[in-house]
């Protein structure tokens, strides 16, 4: 287990401070945009930078002011940092021989770690004549060479290409499982985030926003930037007015839209609805209703983006709506530019978000 309390790490005009538990055998990620202390929280675990207060154990010990070489992480920088001047075998022997390991332990770990990461092939090879993937997978072979008990991967596909990179999430992905290794990785992209992670950290201005699954993380932020961030562009806020009609739920109003929230609020409420939760349907149309909040809206705009149709949507009193729709759907309702149709929230889609 790692855990980091209190953790302060100040310079020039950032500061991080922040507090997270991750589990032994853990895959978990820290995402968060440029800047907000990613990199900053992993060097601090890593022992690559001192923070000026807090404190990080792992595995039960206290390694705040540890050496690096006394911490047991394996770090994968974003850039890899591999030596060019040497071949694949020797980069991944590189950390065994500066600490003075037997040579057959040296030559067993290597052949160990290429084979874990199916790279024997490229043992007598330079590095300057290998992919991107290849090299990820050098860079990673070199960082397990140390035996460590925490990997630690900085944006460790964000150089590769699309097909590469879903191809490397899955090893790592498989690697983390075979070694029962606990991981901690960075990324700012959502696709490769669900592709490895057991558990996420979305972090703002050098703070933790939310920690949970990254289900939890999609469809129960806490608060607004953990919303826009998971790309949960329907932000609202209403008035409440009491009870609703059905079970459970809080009738609310805002703009000419009579909503219907899902749980008791009082007050002033905001909420959030994810794109792929809006109905959308043509004027006329007779679905059950079940209590949804009913708005006409106005096509801005249609993109195809491969898996779902993206639609822009303006609402008179409202403003900027987005749905996602499966491109049937899209077909059917004839989602062209300029075209009028009505949006229905039900109270299932709702998340209210806390306070």
């Amino acid at each position: 287990m790692i855990r980091i309390d209190h953790l302060v790490y100040a310079v020039g005009n950032f500061r991080l401070d922040i507090s997270l538990e991750i589990g032994a055998g853990e895959y978990f990620v820290i995402l968060g945009p440029t800047g907000s202390g990613k990199t900053a929280t992993v060097e601090c675990v890593s022992g690559l930078r001192r923070p000026q207060s807090g404190r990080i154990e792992i595995s039960g010990r206290d390694a705040t002011h540890a050496e690096p070489r006394h911490r047991a992480v394996g770090y994968v920088p974003q850039d890899y940092a591999l030596f060019t001047h040497r071949t694949v075998r020797r980069n991944i022997s590189f950390g065994p021989e500066v600490r003075g390991w037997p040579r057959g332990e040296i030559a067993r770990v290597v052949e160990e770690s290429a084979r874990l990461l199916g790279i024997e092939k490229l043992l007598d090879r330079r590095i300057q004549g290998l992919s991107g993937g290849e090299r990820q997978r050098v860079a990673l072979a070199r960082a397990l060479a140390m035996r460590p008990r925490v990997l630690v991967l900085d944006e460790p596909v964000s150089a590769l290409d699309e097909s590469t990179r879903e191809t490397v999430c899955a090893e790592l992905r498989r690697v983390q499982r075979e070694l029962k290794l606990t991981t901690i990785h960075i990324s700012h992209n959502l696709e490769e985030a669900f592709s490895v992670a057991d558990r996420g950290a979305v972090l703002s201005a050098g703070r933790v926003q939310q920690v949970g699954t990254m289900g939890e993380l999609l469809r129960r932020p806490v608060n607004e930037f953990v919303a826009r961030f998971m790309r949960c562009e329907n932000l609202f806020a209403a008035k409440t007015c009491g009870p609703g009609p059905l079970p459970e739920t809080t009738a609310a109003f805002s703009d000419g839209v009579q909503w219907l929230l899902p749980g008791r609020h009082a007050g002033q409420v905001r909420f959030v609805v994810r794109p792929e939760n809006l109905a959308v349907e043509k004027p006329g149309d007779r679905r059950e209703r079940a209590g949804a909040a009913e708005m006409a809206v106005r096509v801005l705009r249609t993109t195809d983006r491969g898996a779902y149709v993206r639609l822009e949507l303006e609402a008179d009193g409202i403003g900027r709506l987005v749905a996602h729709l499966p491109h049937a759907e899209s077909a059917a309702l004839g989602a062209a530019e300029g075209e009028r149709l009505l949006v229905l929230v039900r109270p299932s889609a709702v998340h209210v978000l806390p306070g």
